[in-house]
Parts: C-alpha cells; structure tokens; sequence
C-alpha cells in the first residue's frame, strides 16, 4: 500500500453524538364531570377519556359529590352542571373554584344564572347542544389555562344581562338555585366554623351546612309529585331520551347529548310515542309530566 494513502480510523470518542435520555411522559389533563343525568356523564367520560391527554378522574351527580370527588382527587378541570338535585350547581361553585377550575357545561341558559356563575367565578359557560365534541374538549384544555369559552346562548344571555341587569339588587335566580348558600342558621357556608383545625375541615364542615332546598333536575317539570312513569314501561335508553325532548330539546340536540345518530332518536321517539299513547311531541310531554287530562278511554 502506498505510504500517501488515508485509511481512516475509529471515530475519536468526542465525535459520537450522545445518547439522548426519552422525553418525559406529559401528564394527563384530569377532569371531574358532575352532572345529575348518568347518560350526559357516561358520553363525556368516553369522549374525554378517549383523548391521549385527558382523564376522567371522577363523576358526582350533585353539587356535594362534586365537591368531595373535587377535594379528594384535586383535577385540573371540573365540568359542572346548574340543575341537579339536593346542592346545585350555582351552590357548590363557589367551594369548588378554590381548589380547581371549573367549567359550567349545561341545559340551564337563564341569563341571571349565566352572570351569577361568572360572578361566583366559573371559567366559561357552555349549553349543551352548542358545541361539538372537538369544541367542548378544546374548551376543557383552555380552562385549565385560563381561557374562558362560551356558547352562543350564553354570551347572548350574559350581554343581555349587562344590558338590562338589575344592578346591585340581584335578581332571584329561576327554581331557588343558589339558595343553599344562604342557609345553615343564617350564615353562608363559605364562613368558616369557630377554631376550624384545618382548611380541609374548613371546606367539609361548610359544604356540609348547604341544605337541599329544592330536589333540581335538567329536566324540566321535575319534582316530588311526578307521576308513576313506570307505568309506561320505557326502557333506560327511552326515559333519557323522553326526559330530553321534556325538557326542549331538539332530535338533533338530543343525538349530540346522548352521542347517537338522529336516525336513533327518531326511532327511540317513535317507540316512545307509542309507549305513551301519543301522536306528538307536546302530547308526549304532557303524559311524561302528569299533566294530560285523563282520558277513560285510553290506557295510561
């Protein structure tokens, strides 16, 4: 081999690109979702948890469930509803955005409860059937950092609210939401008991002073008197769906709620109808209520 020719050698150690150490796990967006209706929480724990970079931690079907599940498991985001039964939405917020955002996803559109939610400092407002599913998932992610969303209905309420608010004297909100917040022997819940041991102690004992003032339901027409709706012989899938359309939601609402396709709710409300001995939505409705006239010539 002639003397001026190059035969190359191991790379000196210095020139071997190091071994880079794999990128940490980024941890999961963790979500509490309270909401009285079991299908509405089933549909969003499957479409959240369905996301790489979000978890469902916890469901509570009322606003001192949500407060425990959100004490105990310490989320980035709670998804609260207004009308639930026992503690409601608008009682419970106040205890619950001192330990994590929250995000107000419900049917109640009143513009007083809009702006009473803000007020007692919730991160945005969506009304269900106004979003899509990218949309409410997007909104859960801004949330957490501090980025407020809202639905058409309920920016539309909260500037009608500003424009024709009531000022200082706020208005009573619809079905007494809120109320408990004024109980517990004449002081509000968020006042601390004498020589509280702890802050956590502190939030159990005032949240265990709010008091179910009205049984509430995201449907409307709820209440201690309704009739005897087994007799109708619904299956679950249609006392959902019945409870929907009672409460005046459209078929396509309906299907973007229960994650089905419009064909389904048409067919559900077909069955329904028959069920119920009825021919329309409102005739329907009045049945499901307790508020038809009673016909002798018609099973209930």
């Amino acid at each position: 081999m002639p003397d001026d020719v190059f035969e190359p050698g191991p790379p000196h150690p210095a020139t071997v690109p190091p071994t880079l150490p794999p990128a940490p796990a980024t941890a999961r967006l963790r979500v509490v979702v309270a909401d009285d209706n079991p299908v509405v929480r089933a549909g969003l724990g499957v479409l959240l948890s369905g996301r790489a970079d979000i978890q469902v931690v916890a469901e509570a079907a009322d606003g001192r469930e949500a407060y425990e599940k959100t004490l105990h498991h310490r989320p980035d985001v709670v998804l609260l509803d207004v009308r639930m039964p026992g503690v409601d939405g608008i009682s419970a917020l106040p205890h619950l955005v001192g330990i994590a955002p929250v995000l107000m996803l419900t049917y109640s559109r009143e513009s007083e409860i809009v702006h009473e939610a803000l007020r007692l400092g919730a991160g945005g407002y969506l009304v269900h059937g106004e979003f899509t599913a990218d949309q409410l998932v997007q909104a859960v992610r801004d949330t957490r950092n501090g980025r407020a969303h809202f639905t058409a209905t309920a920016a539309d309420a909260l500037l009608a609210h500003m424009r024709h608010g009531t000022g200082p004297e706020r208005a009573p909100l619809p079905d007494g939401l809120g109320a408990a917040l004024t109980t517990a022997a004449g002081r509000t819940p968020v006042q601390a008991p004498a020589q509280a041991p702890s802050r956590q102690r502190e939030h159990s004992e005032s949240l265990s002073q709010l008091q179910p003032v009205v049984g509430q339901s995201s449907v409307i027409g709820g209440s201690a008197l309704s009739p005897n709706r087994q007799q109708y012989g619904l299956s679950s899938r249609e006392v959902e769906v019945m409870e929907l359309i009672a409460s005046g939601m459209s078929n396509q609402q309906i299907a973007a709620t229960c994650f089905i396709s419009e064909k389904t709710v048409k067919n559900h409300i077909n069955r329904i109808f028959t069920k119920l001995h009825s021919t329309s939505r409102s005739e329907a409705i009045a049945r499901w209520l307790g508020t038809a006239p009673r016909d002798p010539g018609r099973h209930p």
